[in-house]
C-alpha cells in the first residue's frame, strides 16, 4: 500500500510540475503495482493517463489526471480501512 500511494503522489507531483515524461512514467509503474493487488479500475485509470500524455492530449490528460486522484484515493481508503478493521 505503500507503494502504491508513494507512486500516486509521484505521479500527481510530475504532473502538477509539468514533467509529463516523468508523470507517464510513474503513472506506468502505478499501473503495474495496483494490476498486481487487483485494483483494476485503478491500474486502467493510470494506464489512460499515459496514453493521453503520450497522445499530447492537454484536455484528456487534465481530466484522466483528476480521474486518477479521485479513483486512487478511493482504492487506497478502502483498502486502508480494512486493514484497520482487520
Amino acid at each position: 500500500m505503500e507503494q502504491l500511494a508513494g507512486a500516486l503522489t509521484a505521479t500527481d507531483e510530475a504532473y502538477r510540475a509539468e514533467d509529463l515524461g516523468g508523470a507517464a512514467t510513474h503513472a506506468e509503474k502505478l499501473s503495474r503495482l495496483a494490476w498486481q493487488i487487483g485494483l483494476l479500475s485503478f491500474a486502467g485509470v493510470a494506464m489512460d493517463l499515459g496514453a493521453c500524455i503520450e497522445r499530447r492530449d492537454r484536455v484528456a490528460t487534465m481530466a484522466v489526471h483528476a480521474r486518477l486522484m479521485r479513483v486512487g484515493n478511493r482504492s487506497l481508503t478502502v483498502i486502508w480501512d480494512r486493514t484497520q478493521m482487520a
